[in-house]
């Protein structure tokens, strides 16, 4: 894929503009490591620059950690004289914001060198490069997002905790676990209306709400869609609309992975399916497990769970999610119409069958989530692993009968990562190094904060 192929025409932001002469305000958005939308705020006369040139951003922003705080170690700060990027827009991310306001629109971007060459740990040009070896072999995987999330009260408790949103017709917070509840459904449907509409009017593709196992949690689900790097745009855009729309109707959408200790956490679970040069789900039999391409995809999947772990669990709290019982997978298994494995086969008609990855937890970065996902299928295709039997039952027992076993801190995670050789080869030597930087600055500046725990559990038993 070319680099003009990512970056948009100026005429899409022309027409744009004769189309919408009320908006006066584009933010520019970059998402880097963490996740985090990031960028600027323009006014209506600066947007042609941005399409036709392009817009500096510190090279920083690459490596900031969650926070927004530098992480010196990655060297792109002090010694690099923290240098200007270009930012360049992303085809079909000029949209209105209306959230924000009717005057205010908002563009995705990609970072460039000034020389044009794309920047090598900007996550989506790590998403496309694990797409460019797709396209080598006349591949191309299909994809969906699927994230779930709380809506909660934006005021901290006395003690520093959250609570649910109170539903706006009623007052009252949701208690009970309400799985595929509707009653929970229409207590926030203003909400889910706005949400739609916002979605509608950005082209993201948002599909049908489920009130999920936990009180207070949603489910929407993105179309399946054979542009990967879309699906991740659309996900980060969905994200941003939820946010603002949750905000707009006094709560907060929190993608924390766990909230919440006595409930469900929040995943991004990943669909995936691989199309032939014709057109065709190389996955697609009437076999319930799908036909021998799908099952080397599964194995490459499960050879590298725990490599990818500090991708799809990217933070402290992430490693809270994964519990026995949870919903949230503990080992690398896999199964048939069965729920509780990391890689699930879907019930469904033939022509449809795919893989869902259920370890990614709502936290994640879309590209990056995708990006790893998507070494793992194409390792699998090309070496062809053999996943092994699918698990009959309760994965949770398969899991506590196996010798395999997922990262269970952020840590260790980090520790596979970097020493990943398949991480290396299909996200890059230097974007997995940039990576483990910025991760182990955060886990620096986490740990060293003395939290409330430490006093109820260390002051007087010490």
């Amino acid at each position: 894929m070319s680099s003009s192929a990512l970056i948009a025409d100026p005429q899409e932001a022309r027409a744009f503009l004769a189309e919408n002469p009320g908006i006066e305000f584009f933010e520019v958005i970059f998402t880097a490591l963490s996740g985090v939308p990031r960028g600027k705020r323009l006014r209506r006369h600066e947007l042609m620059a941005v399409y036709e040139y392009g817009r500096f951003l510190p090279g920083s922003i690459l490596v900031c950690d969650i926070t927004g705080q530098d992480c010196e170690d990655t060297g792109l700060v002090w010694e690099d004289g923290d240098a200007d990027r270009l930012a360049k827009p992303a085809p079909g991310t000029l949209v209105r914001a209306p959230w924000l306001g009717d005057d205010v629109a908002q563009v995705l971007t990609s970072l460039y060198e000034l020389d044009g060459t794309p920047n090598d740990i900007d996550p989506r040009h790590v998403l496309r490069r694990v797409l460019d070896r797709f396209a080598a072999d006349g591949l191309t995987p299909v994809v969906a997002c699927e994230l779930e999330y709380y809506l909660v009260d934006p005021q901290r408790t006395l003690d520093g905790g959250i609570e649910l949103a109170a539903a706006p017709a009623t007052g009252e917070r949701p208690t009970l676990h309400g799985v595929y509840g509707l009653r929970e459904l229409e207590d926030f449907s203003d909400f889910l209306r706005e949400l739609w509409a916002c979605a509608d009017m950005q082209g993201v593709p948002l599909e049908g709400a489920i009130a999920e196992y936990a009180p207070g949690q949603l489910e929407l689900t993105l179309k399946h869609g054979p542009d990967a790097l879309r699906a991740a745009d659309e996900a980060v855009m969905y994200k941003r609309i939820a946010k603002g729309v949750a905000a707009a109707n006094g709560c907060e959408a929190t993608f924390m992975a766990k909230p919440f200790a006595n409930r469900a956490g929040s995943g991004l679970h990943l669909h995936v399916s691989v199309n032939d040069a014709a057109g065709k789900n190389i996955f697609a039999s009437e076999d319930p497990a799908g036909t021998p391409a799908l099952r080397e995809a599964v194995g490459g999947l499960k050879a590298t769970l725990a490599d990818g772990m500090a991708i799809f669990a990217p933070n402290a709290n992430s490693y809270r999610r994964f519990r026995a019982n949870s919903y949230a997978p503990v080992a690398p298994t896999w199964g048939v119409n069965n729920r509780t494995v990391s890689l699930r086969v879907p019930a469904g008609p033939a022509g449809g069958r795919h893989i869902e990855h259920r370890v990614a937890g709502a936290d994640a970065n879309p590209y990056l989530a995708l990006a790893t996902l998507l070494a793992g299928v194409h390792n699998g295709l090309t070496k062809s692993i053999d996943p092994g039997p699918p698990v009959q039952g309760d994965g949770y027992a398969a899991a506590a009968q196996s010798q395999e076993r997922l990262p269970a801190t952020w840590f260790s995670a980090v520790d596979h990562f970097e020493r990943s050789d398949v991480m290396r080869d299909y996200l890059g030597d230097r974007f997995v190094t940039m990576f483990g930087n910025v991760k182990r600055t955060e886990q620096d500046r986490f740990f060293e904060v003395v939290s409330p725990l430490d006093y109820d559990w260390y002051l007087k038993n010490a």
